[in-house]
């Protein structure tokens, strides 16, 4: 294992209950990353509701969380080198391009967005409806000119490809 740390960040998203461990988590500690993985509040209660939060503490040495630290507490793992956001909802993007950090994922992403050498990759699963909203483009063009790699996962068969765009551990 390197010491470089993959953040993995995931919103409440239809699918990423059994596609963010299988096509993310597995993939990227089989390449070698650290992983740090941080769900958002309501991603965590579906995590810990289909036992997915052991799994991914088998996958890392370094703490699974959703929830924010104490001010007492350590920081429980290192700066990531690396950013992969997926799924990404409408309301955590929009939070994300507006600077809006009220959860722990949203405080890690808004402070790697623009970070320089810091790749941040984030995979939107959106519906055609949340997509339709007028801002939308305006989130997605804000993310892309902070330095974001911006990718629609509708549109790709294995979430897999996102780690493609990280580059190597």
């Amino acid at each position: 294992m390197t010491d470089r740390v993959l953040g993995l960040v995931a919103a409440a998203c239809g699918g990423g209950e059994t596609r963010f461990r299988a096509e993310l988590a597995e993939p990227a500690a089989a390449l070698g990353w650290r992983l740090a993985i941080t769900a958002t509040p309501t991603f965590g209660r579906w995590l810990e509701a289909t036992g997915e939060v052991e799994r991914l503490r088998a996958l890392t040495d370094l703490p699974v969380r959703h929830d924010s630290r104490l001010p007492t507490e350590p920081k429980p793992y290192p700066r990531p080198d690396a950013f992969v956001f997926a799924p990404a909802s409408a309301n955590s993007v929009a939070k994300l391009a507006t600077g809006i950090a009220d959860s722990q994922a949203l405080t890690h992403l808004n402070q790697a967005l623009g970070s320089p050498g810091v790749p941040l990759v984030v995979g939107t699963l959106v519906s055609g409806e949340s997509a339709a909203h007028p801002l939308w483009p305006t989130h997605l063009a804000t993310l892309r000119a902070a330095g974001a790699t911006v990718v629609d996962l509708l549109a790709v068969d294995r979430w897999t490809s996102l780690l493609d765009l990280i580059g190597d551990p």
